[in-house]
């Protein structure tokens, strides 16, 4: 007989949980396994709240488990550390992002891409080695292999690089590996929201030029004044598209909503390539003559292995790249979910676990 989430591992832990697809949290006792030989443990402090959160809290992808802890946005201060751990000692700032695991017999793993492992394992939500499931950030500690936890480097507020651990290496993947990062290049970004302003930053740290693409003129002025994007495309004037045909080397397509693409392809250059990294719940139309008629690609990215998500937040300390927050104390978790479903923030929500989380213990 299975024992229950309190008693399978011998460290207690305490955080936030979803008991069904209401996705509704609540406190939630449970525990994680003793410091093994390769693990590194630390106090959480802060653990940002991903749209990803709310897919799977409400089993929107059809792959729940619950309880479900959520979070894969988590950073905070070294505890412990196992004896066969090189990198990592007692008070260093560290970070988890997605990923606790994978085959590292593969393809993918032996070239630094996790990610793309058939057998990873994601932070929460998935069962782990021992078969126990994984439980994320919205929780008072965590324990992972040294091999998937990141230093964060000391300039960079814990707070606001949480988010980079999920949003940050998802935009910094796809402009290193399809060449936008290259002097002259003039890319998209599509939608300003938790992955959209971040990806206008790194752009921008890159020195591209930058466009960003978005429904609402209202974000002009923050897109361009703010954030730093050269130019500013409403997607739904036609003259604005019209005047913007053929001018852009790639496009970053943040948008988790289903949206036509055609519009974003008659943007591309011939041999320009459009990125989707939203994951919309219904399958995009994909217009195959805008392609041929341009050699245009259609391409996806998800996150990025370890050693890039250690080189993004090294670039984001050298570059000053951090997230716009708003942080939040645990108790008003259910409230930012509901706000984050309606893009109600600016941009992405961070839980101060280290100062907030005991005060919700029944």
């Amino acid at each position: 007989m299975a024992k229950s989430p309190e008693e399978a591992h011998p460290v207690k832990a305490f955080g936030w949980a979803a008991r069904d697809q209401s996705g509704h949290l609540s406190p939630f006792n449970f525990s994680r396994r003793a410091t093994g030989e390769d693990d590194v443990r630390f106090k959480v402090l802060y653990c940002g709240i991903c749209h990803s959160d709310i897919h799977n809290i409400k089993n929107e992808w059809g792959t729940a488990g619950y309880p479900m802890v959520p979070g894969h946005e988590i950073v905070g201060v070294v505890t412990e550390v196992g004896c066969k751990v090189e990198k990592f000692k007692v008070g260093d700032k560290v970070g988890v992002g997605c990923l606790v695991g994978a085959c590292h017999s593969c393809e993918s793993c032996s070239d630094h891409l996790e990610n793309y492992c058939s057998k990873l394992i994601l932070t929460y939500n998935m069962p782990n080695h021992d078969g126990t499931r994984t439980y994320g950030g919205y929780s008072d500690t965590m324990v992972a292999p040294e091999r998937y936890v990141v230093r964060i480097p000391d300039n960079l507020p814990l707070a606001a690089v949480a988010p980079l651990l999920c949003a940050g290496i998802t935009v910094y993947s796809p402009l290193k590996y399809f060449g936008f990062t290259q002097p002259g290049t003039h890319i998209g970004i599509v939608g300003l929201g938790g992955l959209g302003h971040v990806g206008v930053k790194f752009a921008k740290a890159f020195g591209v030029k930058v466009t960003l693409i978005s429904t609402s003129p209202s974000k002009k002025k923050e897109a361009i004044g703010h954030l730093g994007a050269d130019s500013f495309l409403v997607s739904r004037d036609p003259e604005q598209m019209q005047a913007a045909l053929g001018t852009m080397d790639g496009i970053l397509d943040t948008v988790s909503a289903i949206h036509p693409l055609l519009p974003l392809l008659g943007l591309l250059k011939n041999n320009g390539k459009l990125i989707l990294l939203g994951v919309p719940e219904k399958p995009h139309e994909l217009p195959a003559f805008s392609l041929i008629t341009g050699r245009k690609t259609v391409a996806g990215s998800g996150i990025g292995g370890m050693k890039e998500t250690q080189e993004m937040l090294d670039f984001a300390a050298k570059h000053n790249v951090t997230a716009d927050i708003e942080v939040v104390p645990m108790d008003y978790v259910n409230t930012a979910l509901e706000r984050l479903a309606k893009a109600d923030v600016r941009y992405q929500f961070v839980i101060d676990i280290g100062n907030t989380l005991s005060a919700t213990k029944p």
